[in-house]
């Protein structure tokens, strides 16, 4: 099973999340792991955005994931908490975007490195930059 940390943002990124609909959140992801290879190890809501920290097998693709959680767990929240629909006049719960990472119990810098550079043969080893890039963006 994969571990993973999942971030969502309200829609309009409005201060949606109270305790109310961090409740339905849970119970949506109960039911969701009744139904799915899926495991919630934790659940959480900020203000404007909620955290989960999941196992699933590695045959659903994460964003599969996701787009399944998002949608379940918008359509209990709604059921329970009509006021949040009207806050949020576009009918949808959570943002387009989210960010998903995977989570290692040995997944630092220094492990990750040894394991690319033991990928394949010694000889046939290239290391790109002897410094982590930092990238400009725009």
């Amino acid at each position: 099973m994969l571990l993973y940390h999942v971030v969502c943002a309200a829609t309009y990124r409005r201060v949606v999340c109270s305790e109310h609909v961090d409740e339905g959140v849970r119970e949506a992801c109960v039911e969701i792991a009744k139904r799915y290879e899926v495991v919630f190890l934790e659940s959480g809501t900020e203000r404007k955005h909620g955290h989960l920290r999941l196992q699933s097998v590695p045959t659903y693709s994460p964003t599969k994931m996701v787009q399944t959680v998002q949608s379940l767990t918008a359509r209990q929240v709604f059921a329970q908490s009509p006021e949040v629909k009207k806050q949020l006049w576009g009918g949808e719960f959570w943002g387009k975007g989210y960010c998903i990472t995977t989570v290692g119990q040995h997944g630092n810098e220094k492990v990750i490195a040894t394991s690319i550079r033991k990928q394949g043969t010694e000889a046939a080893y290239k290391q790109l930059h002897k410094q982590p890039v930092q990238l400009e963006l725009f």
